[in-house]
Parts: structure tokens; sequence; C-alpha cells
């Protein structure tokens, strides 16, 4: 009969302990709610771009932390012992731990949105934005990995087996450092080339690049390699310490601006300042031309022809690409239509006793 009494006890403490965590976790999604809905009338008047940030990174992480944080302080008034409580506690703040990590992580990723909505990249002038979407991107990574890691060493800091195993570490972790030093050395060079290149930056985030005799634009810069996305939208992946021990191209490294030339090869006869005074027209009344360089040259002269050089400019390389496609057809057109006894042609001199009949 007593124990029945006590299993009966025991039935209704737990079912008390189960009612106040309900409670909490209902207190706690309530807050939540209404939280969000003080954000959603504070997006009606200001700064809609944060709250929209705001609402799409911690709304999974703060459904946990508010019903967390009401369990926590409602911990002392469940009717159990000492020793569930202390097992309770332990493992609701390794849960504490965790969700507030992941909310750290999360406002990180919300400060990026906000850097990124005041200095959009996508303009011909981005010269600042990609220096900053640069170092931006190297920050963020290094500041998710050192949360990760403080969050991983104070959940496992929970555990009085770690914090023993952790003092047996320390007088071995000398010889550790060597061992892990030789086994990560590649790591390591890359982690540093991703410091280096963070802050003297040779590359950004949007240059144009040459490499391995590939055209493309920097996508992406992690902790160890470059994405380069080419012309073609294949992707090249190259480890960092590449852009530090060889050489490449940075066809955006101090301003966007590109000269473009166009060859053409022509007869003697070709009257080079019409040509000149068309592709000056040509220019004037392309968007792709900055206005800044235009110029045509006689650059070379053959036994059969003449080389001729259009140099002009534009405000980045896909405009240079472009504008080079559209001078090229636009003169060809304008000498094929003008000026046909200028193309390419193979003289003979033939003497009269060589003349078939």
């Amino acid at each position: 009969m007593e124990r029945l009494r006590s299993f009966i006890d025991h039935l209704d403490n737990l079912a008390i302990t189960l009612i106040i965590f309900a409670v909490s976790v209902l207190l706690g999604l309530l807050l939540k709610y209404m939280l969000f809905k003080l954000l959603n009338l504070y997006n009606r008047y200001s700064n809609p771009k944060l709250v929209a940030s705001l609402t799409k990174h911690l709304n999974h992480p703060l459904t946990y932390f508010f019903p967390l944080l009401f369990i926590s302080m409602a911990l002392p008034t469940v009717p159990l012992s000492e020793s569930s409580i202390h097992s309770l506690r332990r493992v609701i703040e390794i849960f504490n731990i965790i969700v507030f990590a992941w909310i750290l992580i999360k406002l990180v990723s919300v400060v990026q949105d906000i850097v990124r909505h005041k200095y959009a990249i996508d303009k011909p002038d981005n010269f600042r934005e990609r220096k900053l979407y640069t170092q931006l991107q190297f920050v963020r990574k290094i500041t998710i990995i050192l949360i990760v890691f403080i969050g991983s060493a104070m959940v496992l800091l929970q555990f009085e087996a770690v914090k023993a195993l952790g003092t047996g570490l320390l007088t071995s972790a000398g010889i550790a450092g060597v061992v892990l030093g030789f086994a990560a050395q590649r790591s390591l060079a890359n982690l540093l080339a991703g410091l280096q290149i963070a802050f003297t930056q040779p590359i950004r985030i949007d240059d144009v690049l040459v490499v391995e005799q590939e055209f493309g634009r920097v996508e992406e810069i992690t902790l160890t390699y470059v994405v380069l996305r080419l012309w073609d939208n294949r992707r090249l992946i190259l480890p960092l310490n590449y852009f530090i021990e060889k050489p490449f191209q940075n066809w955006s490294r101090t301003s966007t601006d590109i000269l473009a030339t166009v060859y053409f090869y022509t007869d003697y006869a070709v009257p080079v300042e019409e040509l000149r005074k068309e592709l000056k027209h040509i220019l004037s009344g392309s968007a792709l031309w900055n206005g800044e360089v235009a110029g045509l040259q006689v650059t070379d002269a053959q036994h059969d022809n003449v080389q001729l050089r259009a140099l002009f400019s534009a405000r980045n390389s896909g405009d240079a690409w472009d504008l080079r496609c559209l001078v090229r057809e636009k003169l060809l057109y304008f000498i094929q239509k003008n000026y046909p006894e200028a193309l390419p042609k193979l003289r003979a001199s033939v003497s009269g006793n060589n003349i078939p009949n």
C-alpha cells in the first residue's frame, strides 16, 4: 500500500512537472509570437529590410529559445528531487548553449544581409562594394567557426568526464600541436592565404580574372578555395594559395574600366581616315562605350595587306566583349558597302608570254 501511494505521488509530481513545462513552452511561444508581431508593426514604418532579415533568420531559433528560457526560470518550482532537477538543469543548459550559438550564427547572417542591402554589388562602379564583400565573407566564416568551436567546447565542458580529460590533454598539448601542425600543413597554408587575400585583396568578389587560360568572375571565396564562374557558366575551383603563389590576370583590380581592341586586315587602298570617322560614329551611338578612348591606327603592313587596330574603352569586361562584336560587325559592313576595293585581295603580275589563250 505504501508503495502504491508513493507511486501515485510520483505520478502526481511528474504530471505537475509536465504541466509546468507545457505552460512554460506556451508562454515562450506566445512571447515569440508577440515579438514578431511588434517587428511586423515596426516594418510598416521603418527599415523593412532589417525586419525581413530578422524574421527570416531568427524565426526558427527563437521558437526554441523562449520556451527553453521559461523552462529554465520555472525549473526551481517543479516537484522533483534535487538530483532530478540537477540533471534536468544540465540538459536544459546544453540546449540553451546550442540554441544561443544558433542565434549568434543567424545574427551574423542578418548583418551580412544588411551590408548587402546597403552596398549593392550589381552596379557598374562596384569597386568599394567588392572589397567590402570579400572581407565580409571571410570574417563571416571565421566568426561562425569560432561560434561553433566555443559552443561545442561549452557543451562538452558540461560533462565531468570531459573536464577530467581536458586536464590530461593539456599535458600533451605540445606533442599534439606538432603532430597536428604537420598533418594540417596544407589546410593552415590555405587559411593563412585566406587571411592574406581578405585584407591585401589581390582578388575580390566579382573580380574578372584570367586563370589557367580561362576567363571568369570570382563567385565565391571560402576558407580553402575560390570558385570562378567562367564565361560559359562552368565553375573553376582553385585552392586559395594558388592566388598567392602563381601569377594570374586581374582585369578589375583597381577599376572595372577596360580597353578593347579589334583588328582588321585590309588592302592598301583602304581609306583609313574614313574608317576612323566611322568608328567614332559607331561608338558614339552605343551605350556600351564609356566615352573615354576611341582610336584607329595602322599597326602593321605586310606585302599583301595592312593591319588596322580599333582601340576603345568600356565600363567592364562584359560591355567590352559586346562592344568588340558590335564594332567588328559594323566596320566590316561599312567597308563592304562603301569600299569593297579595300577588302584583302591577292595581286599577281602576269607577263605577255604567259597569258593563257
